[in-house]
């Protein structure tokens, strides 16, 4: 009986953007037979982030270690990678999204995720950016969310609310599961 051992990696590729990184990265993936479990892009100023999370057998894993940072290099990008193992994820009650918008002011994001980590919160993903609306500069961030089983949501909640008045920005929770 053979058993299959699925090995996981974390890759990070950052690089100028332009068209065809996806896909030199993406087959250099499938010809190293490795498996993309989940993935996120960006475009951050003029720079393309990749993160990818593969999975594959250890002979895989290897072959992807060993053949990245070259052809990272040909292709102009910066590259990271990482072991990992699937995650194991806790007991929580329900899953979140928080919207929230305001004037730009420095330090903002910061006291949000500080005000998750001092609830015992996980951020599960995150995004963030600035725009121009009346001549002001403003903020909007969206994080994902669970609420663990020992986390009373609607004390969160409260908390919240008379946290965002201190901020001053407007927010919306959404429940998503």
């Amino acid at each position: 009986m053979t058993v299959f051992t699925n090995h996981q990696i974390v890759l990070t590729a950052i690089g100028e953007d332009r068209p065809g990184i996806v896909s030199e990265l993406t087959q250099l993936v499938s010809d190293c037979h490795c498996n993309i479990i989940d993935s996120r892009i960006a475009i951050l100023g003029n720079e393309f982030t990749f993160i990818m999370l593969l999975a594959g057998d250890m002979s895989a894993i290897s072959r992807i270690e060993h053949t990245l940072p070259t052809k990272g290099m040909e292709l102009g990008l910066l590259t990271m990678m990482k072991r990992t193992a699937s995650h194991v994820a806790c007991e929580f009650c329900a899953g979140y999204t928080l919207e929230y918008t305001g004037i730009d002011t420095p330090g903002t994001l910061s006291k949000v995720t500080r005000f998750f980590a001092d609830n015992h919160i996980s951020i599960c993903s995150l995004k963030s950016d600035t725009y121009e609306e009346n001549d002001e500069l403003k903020m909007r961030c969206e994080l994902e969310f669970n609420i663990p089983v020992e986390v009373d949501i609607d004390h969160f909640k409260v908390s919240f609310e008379d946290f965002s008045r201190s901020l001053n920005v407007d927010y919306i929770f959404r429940r998503i599961r």
